[in-house]
Order: C-alpha cells, then sequence, then structure tokens
C-alpha cells in the first residue's frame, strides 16, 4: 500500500466505498489519493467501481451557426448566420432595426431584429438549499449532547441511519449547531497509579461454541485503570460467580497486579 491511513481516515474511505462512492469524489471527500483508497476498498472486500465511458459527448456545434427557436417556430431547422454581415446585403428593416435607438431602459434591439427584455438576462434569485443532515437533526443533537465529535456522529449516521451524505457535510452541520458557544465543562477523576480500577460487564459479539459447534451470544468483560486507562477485555460463553472471580484474576494477571480499589 503507498500510504498508511490514520484509522479514522480509514473508516472513512470504507463507509464511502459502502455508500457506492466512485474513486474520484471519495479523493475530493477525503484528500486521499485513488490509489490508496482503492487499495484500502479492496482489501475490505469492497468492489471499485471500474473507470469506464459513461457514454459519447454530442457533437459540437459550428462556431457560425446559431440557433434561434420560438414558440411558433420550434419545429423549423437552425438558421447559418454569418458573424459578420455586410451592411449593403441588409435589406431596409433590417438596416432601421440595426440603426435604431432603443425604446426605452427594458429593451435591447439587436442588429438582426431579435428583441429581448432586459428581464430574461437577470438570473433567478438563489434558494438557500438544505443540509443532508436535516432529517437527522434529532440523532446529530443526542450524539453533541453526549459529547461526541463530528467524525463519530457521522459514522453512527451511516452505519445506523443510512445517512449518504459525506464526512464534511456532517462536520459543517454540526458547526452551525454548535455556533460560538464554547465547550461545556466536565469533571474529570483523578486517580493515583495501581488504586483505583472499573469494571464494565455486558453483552458481547456472537461466536462458535467449540462445544456444541452452534453460535451464541457471549459476555463482555472489560477492567479500565482508573490513571492510565489501559483496559483487559476478555470474553466469556457463560456466566457466575465463580467466572466472574476468574475474570478478575485473569485481568489482573496481564496487567501484571492488582488495585487498591477494584470497582
Amino acid at each position: 500500500m503507498s500510504n498508511v491511513l490514520s484509522e479514522a481516515k480509514k473508516q472513512q474511505v470504507i463507509a464511502l466505498g459502502r455508500l457506492g462512492w466512485p474513486l474520484r469524489r471519495i479523493e475530493q471527500e477525503t484528500g486521499v489519493r485513488r490509489e490508496t483508497a482503492g487499495a484500502y476498498l479492496k482489501a475490505a472486500g469492497i468492489g471499485v467501481r471500474p473507470p469506464g465511458a459513461w457514454g459519447q459527448r454530442a457533437p459540437a456545434k459550428p462556431a457560425n451557426e446559431t440557433e434561434v427557436t420560438t414558440g411558433s417556430d420550434a419545429a423549423k431547422p437552425a438558421n447559418t448566420v454569418n458573424p459578420n454581415p455586410n451592411p449593403e446585403n441588409l435589406s431596409s428593416k433590417g438596416k432601421t432595426k440595426a440603426t435604431a435607438k432603443p425604446a426605452n431602459e427594458s429593451e435591447v434591439i439587436t442588429g438582426f431584429g431579435v428583441e429581448l427584455s432586459a428581464s430574461e438576462h437577470q438570473p433567478p434569485p438563489l434558494v438557500p438549499s438544505t443540509s443532508l443532515c436535516e432529517p437527522f437533526r434529532d440523532a446529530v443533537e443526542l450524539g453533541l449532547s453526549q459529547g461526541r465529535n463530528a467524525m463519530a456522529i457521522w459514522q453512527d449516521l451511516v452505519s445506523e441511519s443510512g445517512f449518504r451524505g459525506g464526512y464534511q457535510t456532517v462536520k459543517r452541520f454540526v458547526r452551525k449547531l454548535r455556533g460560538n458557544q464554547p465547550p461545556q465543562p466536565r469533571a474529570v477523576i483523578i486517580t493515583a497509579p495501581g488504586e483505583e480500577s472499573q469494571v464494565d460487564y455486558g453483552t458481547g459479539p456472537m461466536v462458535r461454541d467449540p462445544q456444541t459447534g452452534k453460535y451464541r451470544r457471549t459476555r463482555l468483560f472489560v477492567l479500565t485503570l482508573g490513571c492510565s486507562r489501559k483496559a483487559v477485555r476478555l470474553l466469556s460463553l457463560r456466566s457466575s460467580s465463580r467466572i466472574w472471580a476468574e475474570l478478575h484474576e485473569k485481568a489482573f494477571r496481564r496487567l501484571g497486579g492488582s488495585t487498591t480499589i477494584p470497582l
């Protein structure tokens, strides 16, 4: 692999690849070269859209041909117009329109009798576009209330809610919601080395039971040190008081010692 990406950038590329984004768009969104993004997607087993013909372009029109279509003459063929007509070849009607002064400020009379209103040249008013994150506003606000950043919120929206936008879209939406508000202060609990550890016990992934050969739900045991935040994660197919104690012993054995206060 030509470049080694960080874990966050790698997950971003893989998530966009699962959405079916082409390599060119992934490069524009993340700044990762197409060759590197393609290598990571192939390694993750995600098909990469091959470069192919997207259709042939329509032949360009000659520079000396101009099409003028009106409501009643829409079916008429295009007229060939000489870009530098000789004034002597114009009819008296054409000469009059070519030299006549505009009747008012809102009309423009050309040398070939085509009258265009000034209102037709004005571009349509810009309508502010709605962000792709607007339907997911509640989920974004919930993530912000939990202290999650834009990258974590974007990954949750892609994996759980089917969000098809890019990371930059979520980043702009999060910045808009936060505004100029400073981050809220949070309490930090400081413990001495070897003083305190915390245990979390919950549901783990599905694994195959070596005794029965069937898939079963495991129990996840996580012991985290209060000072360094180093953690040991263990899986168990069964749960009991004896297994609970054995998981503590195995975790402390991996850490090389026990703490004074296990929580």
